[in-house]
């Protein structure tokens, strides 16, 4: 077998091992952080770079792998991420998830929610301080544009964000803004000298997905006519990002006021019911979010608003039941609480 680590370390780009620099220079001296590796040219570019700057930093690293076993070529992707954990010589876990659709959640909104859940138990288990993942300048602006047509609000226009947290993990993505060239060219060059492929996946441009449908029938119109568009939709991102920040404000101090319970995250409704109808939608976001819930589409969230305001006109010994993937919102004695389903 070729050296391996060598070979990883001769072909990382200066933009990419900056950023991933960057990122980590967040987090305590020598901490183990984890890549989710799905096997992909973006994933694998982020294990190829980190494979080099964990070991020149003296930082653990691990890789992991989530099988959905949605397509066929499932395993074929594991044994292809092996592979490269065995070249990177990097310990690799994998998990296999069953993906359970309906519920509110459409077949990619529940694989993601099942991704991460694992990826937290994984992360968990190991000890890890923080989940590199490798989402680049391209993801970013496509989000904006898939939660703009869904009216996710303001928050879901910011995006995705460079350190965030998701079911008690730490998220780092440390090459938002990095255009995709820059990993394209990174793995070709590994694949070059090593030999080894990433995987295709083929929901990334299959049109029965909402995020296969933008690839293959909008962004090349918007390539054509408005070439810097990535550029332009994740600078609104940050700029989304900001104003959510000063909602969030508002927000966390609106859900202070409903007596939050520190245990179990429960809220009155009697005090929500007092908030103006915009306030109460923002604090019920602000709730979900800080819950770790998938944001929900804004039809789903008005239906959620329109129980809560029905349920309190029809006295608090009625119980509300309202399910959004893995989570269930009820309402028990005049409180709103979240749990899993």
């Amino acid at each position: 077998m070729p050296d391996c680590p060598t070979r990883a370390q001769a072909v990382v780009a200066t933009l990419p091992d900056t950023a991933l620099r960057d990122a980590l220079a967040r987090l305590p001296a020598h901490a183990p952080v984890a890549v989710a590796l799905s096997g992909g040219v973006d994933s694998a570019a982020l294990a190829i770079v980190a494979a080099t700057v964990c070991r020149d930093q003296g930082r653990g690293l691990h890789l992991f792998h989530i099988h959905h076993g949605l397509f066929p070529q499932a395993d074929d992707w594991t044994a292809r991420v092996q592979v490269l954990a065995q070249q990177l010589t990097v310990p690799l876990r994998v998990c296999q998830v069953q993906v359970e659709q309906g519920l509110g959640l459409g077949v990619e909104a529940a694989a993601r929610e099942a991704r991460y859940t694992a990826l937290a138990e994984m992360a968990a288990r190991v000890g890890v301080v923080a989940l590199l993942l490798a989402h680049h300048r391209q993801d970013q602006a496509e989000t904006v544009l898939l939660r703009l047509l869904r009216g996710t609000g303001v928050r879901g226009l910011a995006a995705m964000q460079p350190d965030a947290q998701r079911a008690g993990m730490r998220l780092l993505r440390p090459w938002l803004d990095l255009d995709r060239e820059h990993i394209l060219t990174l793995v070709d060059r590994y694949a070059h000298q090593t030999g080894w492929q990433p995987v295709q996946d083929p929901s990334n441009i299959d049109p029965s997905y909402a995020r296969g449908a933008l690839r293959k029938e909008l962004l090349p119109v918007l390539h054509k006519f408005w070439p810097a568009w990535a550029v332009t939709l994740s600078r609104h991102a940050r700029q989304s990002g900001e104003a959510a920040d000063i909602l969030d404000e508002v927000a966390r101090d609106d859900l202070a006021g409903l007596h939050p319970d520190p245990v179990d995250g429960s809220f009155s409704l009697k005090d929500w019911r007092l908030l103006s109808a915009g306030r109460q939608a923002l604090v019920l976001r602000y709730w979900l979010h800080g819950q770790g819930t998938a944001m929900p589409s804004d039809r789903r969230l008005a239906e959620l608003l329109r129980q809560f305001r029905q349920l309190h006109a029809l006295g608090h010994d009625r119980e509300l039941l309202w399910q959004h993937g893995s989570r269930v919102v009820r309402c028990v004695r005049g409180r709103v609480i979240l749990s899993r389903r």
